[in-house]
């Protein structure tokens, strides 16, 4: 359970971090495939979430 959480905790603060990449890996997506302009930002939420669990989880077992 504490793993758990301790992952949470650093992929929170790594949240504000991930804004910018998670934005131009979105561009880049919609410049090979065009994107909807209704998924546009839920796209670059979801990446950004995803980025950022996966720094967290490099931080905790690394």
């Amino acid at each position: 359970m504490i793993d758990v959480v301790l992952t949470l905790v650093f992929s929170i603060v790594m949240l504000f971090f991930m804004i910018f990449p998670a934005m131009k890996i979105v561009e880049w997506i919609d410049s090979r495939y065009p994107v909807p302009p209704k998924f546009y930002n839920p796209l670059t939420i979801v990446i950004v979430i995803l980025l950022s669990i996966c720094i967290g989880l490099f931080l905790k077992y690394a």
